[in-house]
């Protein structure tokens, strides 16, 4: 039973998953606060974004790294409670949104300083809570892994997700053009509005021909992949010469055969990248990155959070069922 005890016992609010299971699994529980190492900041957190992650997690399947929080969440937004000894730029008031390896599904998490971001002029403090983890993985993969340029095609599967409609928005305002693959007009004609030129519903069309014949069969230079082994074949087939193929989720599983002579006469590559499980160094670096080139563009209105659904915190059950129906468009969030 949830009491008025959590705020003098040093208890907090948060999602646990007391057995892996379905969207019941998660029971909203007491728990204890937080500690706060020296180079972290604790948040109290006013809104969560849910991701597929989360479902993995909850299921079973995808557990937080060491010395991560155990409790779902991998992005949030709120105000700084407190700041550790070490750590310069923040102060207790200030409004600010984080990646996380965990731990947003709650009151209060504390997070490593390199993690942290300001709260983009124009952006309300709860919906800034959908940028962290989009914005850094699209970020991270689409150009500084795959090193998308102006003029280049990207095409990008799942357009209608949270991913998606930011990797739509970031590759159309910074000059490269946009296709993308999703399963109804309406979360198709969403993905026009933000900026893609080549729709493509995958229940009935295929994403290799309309990509070639919208590149005069030279296929697209960047591929954002959210489906893992039953697209592979595929994406290979649609990259151009030097294309770069980034593999981002497996939802249509691990295990595929791969045609090294057709990557070879293409001098294409493949790349498979997970955030989540980074070094600390390695986050603190995408997240300075996203907030030098992305959060500009932010500001100016060139790209927004794209938000379905806000909920309260003790509904995560629900936005997990939201999330696994796939009838979303944008991102899901908690609010606590």
């Amino acid at each position: 039973m949830v009491t008025n005890a959590a705020a003098t016992l040093n208890l907090m609010l948060a999602i646990t998953v007391p057995t892996p299971g379905g969207p019941e699994a998660l029971a909203l529980a007491e728990v204890p606060d937080p500690t706060l190492a020296p180079d972290e900041v604790l948040l109290d957190v006013v809104a969560a974004g849910v991701n597929r992650a989360d479902l993995l997690q909850r299921q079973g399947h995808y557990p937080p790294p060491p010395g991560a929080s155990a409790y779902l969440g991998l992005e949030c937004s709120g105000r700084v409670a407190a700041v550790g000894a070490d750590v310069t730029g923040w102060a207790v008031g200030d409004e600010a949104c984080a990646l996380l390896a965990g731990g947003g599904y709650a009151a209060r998490v504390a997070v490593p300083a390199g993690q942290l971001l300001p709260v983009p002029a124009g952006v309300s403090l709860v919906d800034a809570a959908a940028l962290p983890e989009v914005a850094c993985t699209v970020w991270s993969n689409v150009f500084m892994t795959a090193a998308l340029a102006p003029g280049e095609w990207l095409l990008v599967h799942g357009g209608s997700s949270g991913i998606g409609t930011m990797a739509i928005q970031l590759a159309h305002a910074l000059g490269a053009h946009v296709a993308v693959t999703a399963g109804s007009a309406e979360k198709l004609e969403v993905c026009r509005s933000l900026g893609a030129e080549v729709l493509v519903n995958y229940r009935a069309e295929d994403f290799v021909e309309a990509v070639k014949a919208a590149t005069d069969g030279a296929g697209v230079d960047v591929i954002l992949d959210n489906m893992g082994a039953k697209y592979l074949a595929r994406n290979v087939d649609a990259l151009a010469a030097y294309g770069r193929l980034v593999v981002i989720g497996l939802q249509g599983g691990t295990r595929a055969e791969l045609d090294l002579g057709v990557l070879l006469r293409k001098r294409a590559s493949v790349a498979a990248t997970s955030l989540r499980a980074r070094p600390a160094a390695e986050k603190a670096a995408i997240v300075a990155a996203v907030r030098e080139h992305v959060w500009p563009l932010v500001a100016s209105g060139a790209v927004r959070p794209i938000v379905h659904a806000r909920m309260p915190l003790a509904q995560a059950a629900d936005a997990h069922r939201l999330l696994e129906s796939s009838t979303h468009i944008g991102k899901v969030l908690l609010t606590v």
